[in-house]
């Protein structure tokens, strides 16, 4: 063979092999370029842009630092649905823990009748075990099952006053569900009633820790009405319920609307209840009170389905007959109406019989009039006594004849009634019966219409003024917590509390004072407050300071032994740190050696606006945004 041919042949392979080197590399970059690319852009699609991804042959390197190690293996995981697993080279380091913020720290305690359950997550420096044991001591007899986690991070500055805070509501709600976190506390329960509601939420207020603040959601069930009740008077052209009932928000709206028409002018309630005899109560009950509008007066009564329409006397005939017969063909099937036109009395006519029940102030029932018979005084008598008391009843009405034959049970029925003010009178008289006084029950006047409309039919006359007085309410007459605490500044303007020199017990003159306040803070029921106790400047500061503390505390402990609430309060000395007056003069030194009692008062806290919040905010300005530009183009489409 030619030594020609023979380079020719080395010629070819070598140049064969050149060309395979250059392809291969060429691959490698094309595969390493395509691994790197495809597996930054997914972890980037993901949030994972700390992640750095390098490529070296079929070998994807992952590199940085991750926030946390669940992060660090989702970016694995990631890289692993892109390239094979195997192909994955794991450089990334994981941040230290102490840079990560604190996890947020709170509990959800359920509590019902068939045990407790703790569940959330506390610092590890709580003391898990107290925490049970106190959970416990506020829930006696129910099992407590504990599904905390720890974690071992510092505890917010209020988690601790929050947590001590919800424990305690434990006590007087035995069902309820209450979320704690460091600065906020909600509580989510039932009361048995609105009044009951009312007290809870008054109660749970006045102990709100500092720096936390309270959400409360108690509901409380609607009341069922027996019969289904709503009387509505107008006289003179003003118009007043005396007891309102509506089964919907819309029925009720219906019926505040129609009265207003006929002539309510004062703000009015409506209570929302069960038992409505039929849905179509709200349209029934606008056409009546509509009809009583155009008659001019009179009274309009619903017990259930029967409906009693009194027109005032003197109404005119035609009007009458033409407005009733109106009413009856338009009232939905199931109402049935009776309505009556009285006639003028005569004025000769002989004095209609009454009797007269009439409650004080101080709590004595006076008792006079007219009785069927010996039996039906000694009855009367003797159900006077069990509602009010023995000892402030006294009966002088006389036996007569010729009464009517329900007298007995409309008598009875009205000292019923009178059992629901504070103080006032009923008169019992052959047609109607009335009420008058003061009470302390904001739904007075509606539970009085609803027993009058079932004990005497729905057709009986009575007339209810009972007016609701905030300062008979047992909840609502509660002094506030500022008029407590100027109260007792009051009784101190007359004498202060002393001490034996040198002493911390009160003395025989500070007894008397001391029994003063007790009967304020009673009256106050549990408030924030703190017993401050101040000295002069004479002696050393920290001997100073252990007196007026040791003096604040024995005050606190004179209060607990007059059986005063205490666990809302708290001792704490100041020393000679704040005085009011001169230290130079005796006088001075007089006035700075003091107790006093100050309401603790929540710092406010800014409320932080919630990602829910923010999204509605930026929804109504894109919506004023959109109804501005529909503005503008109507306004130039008018213009053009």
């Amino acid at each position: 063979m030619r030594l020609s041919s023979i380079f020719a042949i080395l010629g070819t392979f070598f140049l064969a092999f050149v060309l395979c080197l250059f392809a291969a590399r060429f691959s490698v970059q094309v595969i390493e370029e395509g691994s790197r690319n495809a597996v930054r852009d997914t972890l980037d699609e993901r949030g994972m842009t700390w992640t750095e991804v390098d490529a070296d042959g079929l070998q994807v390197f992952l590199a940085g630092t991750a926030p946390s190690e669940a992060t660090r293996f989702r970016a694995l995981s990631i890289a692993g649905s892109v390239v094979e697993s195997a192909r994955i080279i794991d450089q990334m380091l994981v941040a230290d823990s102490a840079d990560i913020a604190p996890p947020r720290f709170s509990v959800e305690i359920l509590s019902n009748d068939s045990g407790l359950s703790l569940i959330g997550l506390i610092p590890a420096a709580t003391d898990r075990d107290k925490l049970i044991a106190d959970v416990a001591e506020n829930a006696p007899g129910k099992e407590v099952t504990d599904l905390l986690e720890t974690a071992d991070y510092p505890r917010p500055d209020t988690w601790e006053d929050a947590l001590g805070y919800a424990v305690g509501i434990l006590e007087r709600m035995p069902r309820t569900k209450i979320s704690v976190e460091a600065r906020r506390v909600s509580v989510v329960a039932m009361a048995d009633s609105d009044e009951h509601k009312r007290n809870l939420e008054t109660q749970l207020a006045r102990r709100v820790p500092d720096g936390v603040r309270l959400s409360l959601d108690i509901s409380a069930p609607r009341p069922v009405i027996t019969p289904f009740t709503l009387r509505y008077l107008l006289e003179d052209g003003e118009g007043s319920f005396d007891a309102c009932a509506a089964d919907t928000e819309a029925a009720k709206d219906r019926i505040l609307a129609a009265a207003g028409q006929a002539g309510l002018q004062q703000k009015a309630q409506c209570t929302l209840a069960l038992g409505v005899p039929s849905p179509q109560w709200g349209r029934a009950a606008e056409l009546a009170i509509g009809a009583l509008g155009e008659l001019g007066g009179g009274s309009v009564t619903f017990s259930d389905a029967d409906i009693a329409l009194v027109a005032a006397e003197g109404t005119d005939e035609k009007l009458y007959d033409t407005v009733i017969g109106r009413l009856e063909t338009s009232l939905p099937d199931v109402f049935a109406l009776k309505a009556v036109l009285p006639k003028p009395k005569d004025a000769a006519e002989e004095a209609p019989p009454e009797f007269v029940a009439t409650l004080s102030p101080e709590g004595l029932v006076q008792i006079r009039g007219r009785v069927e018979s010996a039996q039906a005084r000694e009855m009367v008598d003797s159900f006077a006594k069990a509602k009010f008391s023995s000892d402030v009843v006294s009966t002088t009405a006389r036996v007569a004849e010729n009464l009517p034959a329900d007298w007995t049970v409309r008598v009875l029925t009205g000292l019923e009634a009178l059992a629901y003010l504070s103080n006032g009178a009923v008169t019992v008289g052959p047609d109607d019966i009335t009420v008058s006084g003061l009470t302390g029950q904001e739904a007075a006047s509606a539970e009085i219409s609803a027993m009058f409309a079932a004990k005497l039919g729905e057709a009986a006359e009575f007339d209810i003024d009972v007016a609701y007085r905030e300062e008979l309410d047992p909840v609502a007459s509660k002094p506030t917590p500022e008029e407590c605490e100027a109260r007792i500044a009051d009784v101190q303007a007359e004498n202060k509390i002393t001490f034996e020199p040198g002493e911390t017990d009160v003395d025989a003159n500070g007894a008397e004072i001391m029994d003063r306040i007790a009967e304020i803070l009673k009256a106050c029921g549990e408030i924030r407050m703190e017993i401050q106790g101040h000295t002069d400047s004479q002696g050393r500061e920290v001997m100073n300071q252990q007196l007026s503390q040791a003096r604040a505390q024995s005050v606190l402990n004179e209060l607990r032994n007059r059986r005063v609430l205490t666990s809302a309060i708290r001792a704490k000395g100041y020393g000679e740190s704040d005085p009011i007056a001169d230290n130079d003069s005796e006088e001075g030194r007089e006035a700075n050696r003091r107790i006093e009692f100050r309401v603790i008062r929540p710092e406010p806290i800014e409320e932080e606006q919630t990602t829910l919040e923010a999204l509605e905010e930026e929804g109504l300005n894109e919506t004023d945004a959109a109804d501005g530009d529909a503005e503008q183009e109507s306004g130039t489409d008018e213009q053009n």
